[in-house]
């Protein structure tokens, strides 16, 4: 995923009511950024960081993407990931999908939910696909998710979950917009519930990825997988 033009630096002045912050630029005016996450992005907002900003695409001149860390950047834009995995899926860059050349994104499924992708062969055999998005990194090298309580996505593993036991293929994959994990767990000590559904989705056959993320100002590429 190119960002055109390339994005720009600021200072992060406080992030706020979740989907906003305010920032310096570098000529030293201040701006409202969009922020599109809704959790509380653990590490990630504190006063000073340099962020990086994209031209925002609603009523805000800017949208933040990334938040600088001392060991890589994180990305923050929880809308990035299912991008990412629908060009790499494009591109069957994913060997483990890569028996299913065709792709449907928000598929309605389960409990009055939408699955980010649902794959087909030609055979007509599912996988239905989640994709989550994952930034916090309190332990070097050890991504995890979630940052907060994660109901809505404790019951996306229980309806892959189902999926599975009705004779199809599911999977969740946990991209960690970050480059410096080389592994990843759920965080079960900030929502035990999600970890539970995610080692019983699991043991149920529901597949699990992760893959790490290559940033720049110019452009976010989805990196080989990690260890779970």
């Amino acid at each position: 995923m190119r960002f055109s033009p390339p994005l720009t630096p600021a200072t992060l002045i406080q992030r706020y009511k979740r989907f906003l912050a305010d920032v310096r630029l570098a000529d030293g005016s201040n701006a409202t950024a969009h922020v599109a996450n809704s959790g509380k992005m653990l590490g990630l907002d504190a006063p000073g960081s340099t962020v990086w900003l994209a031209p925002g695409t609603g009523k805000l001149a800017w949208s933040l993407k990334f938040v600088e860390t001392p060991t890589s950047w994180a990305g923050v834009d929880t809308h990035a990931p299912n991008k990412l995995v629908a060009e790499a899926l494009a591109a069957r860059a994913l060997p483990q999908f890569a028996a299913f050349p065709h792709v449907r994104a928000e598929v309605k499924y389960g409990e009055a939910s939408r699955v980010d992708f649902l794959l087909t062969d030609d055979a007509g055999r599912r996988c239905w696909l989640e994709i989550k998005n994952v930034h916090l990194c309190r332990t070097a090298g050890l991504a995890e998710f979630p940052d907060c309580e994660a109901a809505r996505s404790a019951r996306h593993l229980r309806e892959l979950s189902a999926m599975v036991e009705a004779g199809d293929r599911a999977a969740a994959l946990f991209v960690i917009q970050r480059a410096d994990c080389t592994t990843f767990r759920p965080a079960a000590d900030l929502d035990p519930a999600f970890a539970k559904a995610f080692d019983e989705a699991r043991a149920a056959g529901v597949e699990m990825h992760a893959h790490a993320c290559v940033m720049s100002p110019e452009a976010l590429v989805l990196g080989g997988a990690i260890a779970i």
